[in-house]
């Protein structure tokens, strides 16, 4: 099982920007494909962001396409989620995931390691 820390979180104002990360720890995760999600107040948890083992795949909500980009740096055993122009409805929790395989995927279900998430609050 794979230790998934998040950091980053914060109060921004709309439009502005955060970076989030997610260190992995216990094993490796270059072979592992990873997720971002966030779960809104009331809201159910949802899928924001993926990216494959390698890297070379990346998949968004259609929410947040455009202004959400993330990225992988294996040697670091680190994912990244940087967030720009965000919108008071970013406001959430945002989990990191890590499944066992490298295949992009945006089910919750097919995720196995799990952070304990970080707040991100976008002010309006």
């Amino acid at each position: 099982q794979v230790q998934l820390i998040e950091s980053g979180g914060g109060l921004v104002q709309t439009g502005g920007s955060l970076r989030l990360s997610c260190a992995a720890s216990g094993r490796t995760i270059s072979s592992s494909a990873m997720g971002w999600f966030r779960r809104a107040p009331g809201k159910e948890r949802e899928f924001v962001a993926g990216i494959s083992g390698s890297g070379g795949s990346t998949f968004y909500a259609d929410f947040v396409k455009g202004r959400f980009t993330i990225s992988r740096v294996n040697e670091k055993n680190t994912v990244y989620l940087q967030m720009n122009s965000l919108k008071p409805d970013d406001t959430a929790v945002y989990y990191c995931a890590a499944r066992r395989l490298a295949t992009l995927m945006a089910r919750e279900d097919a995720y196995d390691s799990w952070g304990q998430g970080t707040q991100v609050t976008v002010s309006s």
